[in-house]
């Protein structure tokens, strides 16, 4: 099931029920001393993985949110049942932290006026330069350099020395850096001990180049058109530019050496020949409601998903929490929902297929990208939905990219009649937020015959 072309339909609404597996199990955030991590979510892009990733390792999360993109906070109001964590707002919750991760979703600038506007990057440097443990991820370890010239230059954290620059893709290189790339160990890693000649996961546009001035601070190097820094390491503070949480279960072993680094390790990743960005697997799984009301998996003829029996029942193909786990298990590269039915009259309400997104996520840890209806939409109550905040709670819910069809279209139309581009297009409004790594576009193509 690889491949990505879908056409839509517009079937009517119905409401949807989604089973969860009983194999999964969900502990509260909460306890204390040795098994608590403090998590520094500013609100921006898919943490839930991470989340879960950390659960999955016997830790409880002490949530650290300190602050929220503006556009993302008025869906966490309009939609009461988003989940809320303990809220660690001040400096000192940082500094009293027994374990850090900052995971980055977004733009530089962004995530450095939250933590200006909080008072927290004085807090970080302190804990940092104290060698507490620390873990940044992606955004979470660019943040530490100099500064970066997205849409700057910014002045960060000023930690590691360099500049966080973009990808040059002048000679044709495709940015931004998608996909599954190998590591190329420099240093004493630590945390990377078990990951040589294997791929992990990758997405982003900019990058921080290793030179002699960070030399000290370099662990691993991960080449994409030039070698530019995978990794970073002084005593216990770790930061690296992949998503451990997104890459399988050599990710899951990088976050227990971090967790655990005292303890052996028990599963170790099998050994690999990984050298440069590799081909993908992705699992395609439409997805909709049957006639029971139940959401399953399908397929057919341009989304005819019914059999061709006296019943005339939608195909089922099985359960999509179960499926997603098993073609995880099977060695999928990511997992690509996408919902068929008319839950796109009002995404934000469709409560089963976000249900299906946060399930998923608690076993499947490979992106997660999800499809259908993400487009400006006003409900029945003249409430006026934007697509950045549909997007925005599939992101709070588990996936990593959305993918758009039909407004992606309607958006290049308009700008090859006008050639003036409107700024609230869905693409434009979901990139300038959470950059253009979130987002594919999903076309169905077809046979035309000209007579």
């Amino acid at each position: 099931m690889v491949g990505i072309f879908f056409q839509r339909d517009s079937p009517t609404m119905k409401k949807f029920r989604v089973k969860s597996p009983t194999s999964v199990s969900v502990r509260a955030a909460g306890g204390s001393g040795d098994n608590v991590v403090t998590l520094l979510d500013y609100g921006a892009g898919n943490v839930r993985s991470l989340r879960n990733a950390i659960h999955r390792l016997g830790f409880h999360i002490k949530d650290g949110v300190s602050g929220v993109v503006s556009d993302v906070e008025s869906v966490r109001h309009a939609i009461p049942w988003v989940e809320e964590g303990v809220e660690v707002q001040t400096p000192e919750d940082i500094l009293k932290a027994n374990r850090l991760v900052f995971p980055g979703v977004g733009a530089f600038a962004a995530a450095m006026n939250v933590l200006n506007e909080k008072g927290m990057a004085d807090a970080l440097c302190e804990y940092i330069n104290n060698d507490r443990p620390f873990l940044g991820i992606c955004l979470g370890l660019q943040l530490l350099f100099d500064s970066s010239e997205e849409n700057g230059p910014v002045k960060g954290l000023g930690l590691v020395p360099g500049v966080v620059g973009r990808f040059d893709s002048t000679e044709g290189l495709r940015v931004p850096h998608i996909g599954w790339n190998a590591l190329q160990i420099e240093n004493n890693a630590g945390i990377l001990d078990d990951v040589a000649s294997r791929h992990v996961y990758f997405v982003h546009s900019y990058r921080a180049m290793p030179s002699a001035r960070n030399e000290e601070w370099v662990t691993a190097t991960c080449n994409y058109g030039d070698k530019f820094i995978a990794s970073v390491r002084r005593g216990n503070v770790f930061a690296v530019q992949f998503h451990p949480e997104k890459s399988g279960d050599v990710g899951l072993s990088i976050l227990r050496r971090f967790l655990h680094p005292e303890s052996p390790i028990s599963t170790k990743p099998a050994e690999g020949k990984a050298s440069k960005l590799a081909k993908r697997v992705i699992a395609c799984l439409d997805v909709r409601a049957n006639d029971k009301g139940d959401l399953v998996v399908t397929k057919g003829d341009q989304y005819d998903v019914r059999e061709k029996t006296d019943e005339n029942e939608v195909r089922n193909l099985g359960k999509p929490v179960e499926l997603s786990g098993q073609y995880y298990e099977d060695g999928a590269d990511e997992v690509s929902f996408l919902n068929i039915t008319g839950f796109r009259d009002f995404p934000l309400g469709d409560l089963p297929m976000l249900k299906v997104l946060r399930f998923a996520s608690e076993n499947v840890f490979v992106p997660l990208t999800v499809g259908g209806g993400i487009r400006d939409f006003t409900d029945a109550n003249g409430r006026h939905y934007t697509s950045l905040e549909v997007a925005s709670e599939y992101f709070r819910s588990g996936a990593d990219k959305i993918s758009i069809g039909s407004d992606a279209v309607y958006a290049a139309e308009e700008y090859l009649r006008t050639g003036v581009k409107s700024g609230t297009s869905s693409l434009e409004q979901i990139s300038k937020v959470y950059g253009n790594q979130v987002y594919i576009l999903d076309v169905f193509a077809t046979d035309v015959f000209i007579f």
